[in-house]
């Protein structure tokens, strides 16, 4: 029985004990393999479903804002000059006209200013008033209010030396155009 101690040890013991391990040892490294790709299937997942819900919120606010971008398509593509002077036109009437008067309107042919930095097509106009501050401070914020495409590219204020109230405004514009 001696001769057979070894051999049996070794086959009877220590060989399912080592391939037990081994077993278990598979096992293991399959779970952790099959939790890991289960946790980046989840986050994958819930990225999609964040990605998702942010695309449909966004589509809820586009559907809103629809009605405008046919608006706003229709006034990038009037013709700015004659559009300018029908909004000015419209706020002066609006406007006390001892406070308000305009005084030079001109549409340089030459592009400078921002709009010849950028492909988008664009066009420089320079206007002069004559009013008060506050009178052109509404002027001003309603005609931007009425045309956003226009971009304030320089804003001149010079007082009139005999009326105290009245100041000289010179304004340019980089008219954006569709």
């Amino acid at each position: 029985m001696h001769l057979y101690r070894k051999t049996i040890i070794l086959f009877g013991l220590v060989m399912p004990v080592l391939i037990a391990a081994a077993v278990c040892g598979v096992g293991f490294m399959l779970r952790s393999k099959m939790i890991a790709s289960f946790e980046h299937k989840q986050n994958t997942y819930n990225t999609f479903e964040q990605t998702r819900l942010a695309g449909h919120d966004i589509e809820t606010q586009i559907i809103r804002q629809r009605q405008f971008l046919d608006l706003w398509k229709e006034q990038l593509s009037q013709e700015t000059a004659s559009a300018i002077a029908t909004n000015l036109r419209k706020i002066s009437e609006q406007l006390p006209s001892k406070e308000i008067q305009q005084t030079s309107f001109e549409r340089p042919n030459s592009s400078s200013g921002f709009g010849s930095a950028s492909a988008q097509k664009s066009s420089q106009l320079h206007i002069a008033f004559r009013g008060t501050y506050r009178t052109m401070q509404r002027a001003f914020l309603e005609l931007e209010t009425r045309m956003p495409q226009l971009q304030l590219q320089d804003l001149r204020i010079d007082p009139i030396s005999n009326q105290a109230s009245l100041l000289n405004f010179q304004v340019t514009y980089t008219a954006w155009e569709y």
